[in-house]
């Protein structure tokens, strides 16, 4: 029977799991702390084990999760002064912008294992593939970038955030997207985010491994020229892409 494969997925074990994550990430919304919890939650989980084994058949991520590379803060005074139009540059001015802590993230003073130390850097990393790839730092775009991640090495927090909004429009909205809605419209409908998840996916797929890039090292350089190295083709057009937000096109000018 077709139903068996489905039966064994949606068994009582599954389910509870997955309800004690909804219940972490519920308050999301108002705590960005409460994702923070779901990713320690999942560092023990299976399929945190099989992020970790993508990455560390990558011989310079394992070499970054051995190292624990930490990095200095993002000193976005500091960023400013570096050259027009390099990533850090870009960072901070739209950072700024937008009123932004650079340093949302937790700050352990030690990693108990590999999976807190991956879960550290990707939040580190966050914004700064925000401003390579082109999505927006908002809800609108969030979907996008994180798929980055989830493309590359299949970050189960993400993953799990993807299936979560899925899951919302679902039951919360009765229309697919359609290109007349405006912009808060068509960010919470279901076709709107399977769109923006895709691109993310797709994307992370195309682009050079971005885990294992100590970025802090290379904020001075111009941020088209890291695109073209790692092959990243940032979106510009759409609800979901910074670029189409007036007050960030004219900090960067």
């Amino acid at each position: 029977m077709g139903f068996k494969y489905i039966n064994n997925i949606a068994n009582k074990e599954n389910l509870q799991k997955f309800l004690e994550l909804v219940d972490l990430a519920a308050g999301a919304g108002q705590d960005v702390n409460s994702v923070f919890d779901v990713s320690e939650k999942l560092n023990q989980s299976k399929p945190m084990n099989r992020c970790l084994k993508a990455l560390q058949n990558n011989p310079a991520s394992a070499e970054m999760i051995q190292e624990r590379y930490v990095g200095p803060l993002y000193d976005l005074e500091a960023m400013l002064k570096m050259p027009k139009y390099s990533l850090g540059w870009t960072y901070a001015r739209v950072m700024s912008t937008l009123g932004y802590d650079p340093q949302f993230y937790r700050h352990p003073e030690t990693f108990d294992n590999d999976a807190a130390y991956v879960s550290f850097r990707v939040y580190k990393t966050h914004d700064l593939h925000h401003i390579l790839t082109g999505f927006s730092l908002d809800n609108l775009g969030e979907l996008g970038v994180i798929s980055v991640s989830a493309g590359q090495f299949a970050y189960p927090t993400f993953i799990f955030i993807d299936l979560i909004s899925l899951l919302a429009s679902f039951f919360a909205n009765e229309d697919l997207y359609q290109p007349d809605l405006d912009m808060s419209e068509a960010g919470r409908t279901l076709g709107y985010k399977l769109e923006v998840i895709g691109k993310g996916l797709q994307m992370g797929q195309a682009a050079k491994p971005l885990f294992p890039i100590k970025w802090e090292e290379g904020l001075e350089r111009p941020l088209e020229q890291w695109r073209e190295e790692l092959n990243i083709k940032p979106v510009t057009e759409g609800f979901y892409s910074w670029y189409t937000r007036p007050e960030l096109i004219k900090a960067i000018e």
